[in-house]
């Protein structure tokens, strides 16, 4: 036998050494499926332990909270508050110039001891005696202390007891439902016809006054809430229309169509005629009768517009 051989049986076989690739620092095991995170991850939370923090991590400053630390963004802040603050009062003034909002709260300054004995001075005015509005101070008082103050309240107003264009449209509604002739179009139609018409009213009054040259306190947020005094006793005929027919409608149309009449000469004629004939000296004077011609005229188209925005809603 070889001597070869001998050497190599009597010789015990090792294992043959298998080359493994070195890894590069940072780079994973090849033969590894899942990176172990572990140590990393145990030292990013030992670096985040802050004392104080209770072991916890602390938690890094957000962008939004590093912004309003720096000066820059105070500046900013400051300077867009100023901006807003413009902006606001630059609207307050444009509005105030077309809306008058702080008059309007004057004609909403109302109670329920006012809207009683308003609603019952618009039905019954008959037996009243003083028409002149109370002054305090060259200003008049809120409606609440003079029940011969204009308002708003019961023109505008949907809550009861007070009437209102609203509550007329409403009224309408329910007319036309019992007839089985309701439709939103016709229902809008009656809304937008008695709008234009109170539009017309007032545009015309005042035209007219300014063809009379007449120097008057009367503005014209009070025309609106004199002719709107008018609604009381339209919703009050339909009603009645509804619950007994043409008779009660007329009836009730009738009555109050004189009580309008009433209320808007005694009301106007201290707001159009002179002074003197607010005093009760005879007018006299060209000017004078031209005042009270439409006086008598703006009374008169009341009932006539009672009449023509209602009959049609009664059968």
């Amino acid at each position: 036998m070889h001597p070869a051989g001998l050497a190599a049986a009597g010789t015990p076989r090792l294992p043959s050494k298998r080359r493994v690739p070195m890894s590069q620092p940072g780079m994973a095991d090849p033969h590894q499926l899942f990176d172990d995170t572990s140590s990393a991850h145990s030292r990013g939370y030992g670096a985040q332990r802050a004392p104080g923090n209770l072991g916890y991590p602390a938690t890094s400053a957000s962008p939004q909270a590093a912004f309003l630390t720096n000066p820059v963004s105070d500046m900013a802040v400051a300077y867009g508050s100023s901006l807003a603050a413009q902006g606001k009062e630059l609207v307050d003034k444009n509005i105030d110039r077309f809306i008058p909002v702080s008059k309007l709260k004057y004609y909403f300054a109302v109670d329920t001891v006012y809207v009683g004995k308003k609603l019952g001075l618009l039905i019954f005015p008959y037996l009243h005696q003083d028409w002149e509005v109370q002054y305090q101070q060259d200003t008049p008082v809120a409606p609440r202390f003079d029940v011969n103050a204009p308002d708003l309240y019961i023109p505008v107003s949907l809550s009861p007891p007070a009437m209102a264009f609203i509550t007329y449209v409403l009224v309408a509604g329910l007319a036309l439902g019992t007839q089985d002739r309701f439709s939103p179009d016709l229902l809008g139609l009656q809304a937008s016809s008695a709008l234009a018409w109170l539009t017309v009213e007032v545009l015309a009054i005042l035209l007219s006054l300014y063809l009379v040259t007449v120097n008057t306190d009367l503005t014209t947020i009070d025309l609106v809430a004199f002719l709107g005094y008018k609604y009381v006793g339209m919703i009050g005929g339909v009603l009645m229309g509804l619950l007994f027919g043409k008779i009660g409608y007329y009836l009730v149309l009738g009555w109050c169509c004189m009580s309008i009449f009433v209320f808007m000469i005694r009301t106007l004629r201290l707001k159009i005629l002179s002074e003197a004939a607010a005093e009760g000296v005879p007018v006299r004077g060209a000017r004078n009768q031209l005042r009270m011609y439409l006086t008598m005229a703006v009374a008169a188209a009341q009932p006539l517009l009672m009449y023509w925005l209602t009959f049609h809603l009664v059968r």
